[in-house]
């Protein structure tokens, strides 16, 4: 019987993608923003499009400038490991004219004292933030932790090693800041003296809200 040979052809190589030019680096990290509407990580991002993380910040940086050259209606948000896009501040007005009424989440000012004293402190237990506000904060915690903006962050090596809790990503998108260093400063131990003393919690909260004014805004 005559054999018929069998010609082996090779495996189909995996074509290598052309390298993405910036401008183009560009319109698709913008389109991958506009289309999630919420934060991304930028190692997400840069496996999308296989580039490396110096590569995804040289391209942040050319939508950020651009974004700002034309004061053009979105800004790039850049907090933590997440970028996002998000509408400009000085066009809000407009927005809730056609938008009318807008509905905005808050934060009590209770839950806001809370947060501030976690932001400052951290890593902190619950015990150490009812120290510094004076009253307890069970709720505050457990509404802070569901929100997103607050998570646990380990154990403080102590008697019953309570949990220490510290802030997210989420919470940097939330007050449109990129770090905990753009915080504004705030001197704790005169803090608490001026919380100290007799004062109604009214009081109390008052002086607490007027001490972080200059950088927490509760506002989404």
């Amino acid at each position: 019987m005559e054999k018929t040979q069998q010609i082996l052809l090779p495996a189909d190589q995996p074509q290598e993608r052309p390298k993405l030019e910036l401008k183009e680096r560009v319109g698709i990290v913008e389109a991958i923003l506009f289309v999630t509407g919420n934060a991304v990580e930028k190692r997400e991002i840069c496996r999308a499009l296989e580039i490396q993380e110096a590569e995804l910040e040289e391209t942040l940086d050319a939508m950020e400038s651009g974004y700002d050259f034309d004061r053009r209606g979105l800004r790039l948000l850049r907090f933590g490991a997440h970028v996002q896009l998000a509408t400009r501040p000085d066009y809000a007005p407009y927005v809730e004219k056609l938008l009318q009424p807008v509905q905005k989440q808050s934060l009590s000012s209770a839950i806001m004292e809370t947060l501030a004293v976690i932001a400052y402190r951290q890593p902190v237990t619950k015990a150490e933030i009812e120290q510094i506000r004076g009253v307890k904060c069970d709720y505050s915690v457990q509404s802070l932790t569901a929100k997103g903006l607050i998570e646990e962050v380990g154990r403080k090596e102590t008697l019953g090693r309570p949990i220490l809790y510290g802030t997210t990503d989420a919470f940097l998108r939330h007050f449109c800041i990129s770090s905990l260093s753009e915080l504004p400063e705030i001197d704790f131990s005169k803090l608490a003296e001026k919380l100290g003393g007799g004062k109604s919690e009214e009081e109390k909260t008052e002086d607490f809200m007027e001490s972080m004014d200059n950088g927490m805004d509760a506002g989404v």
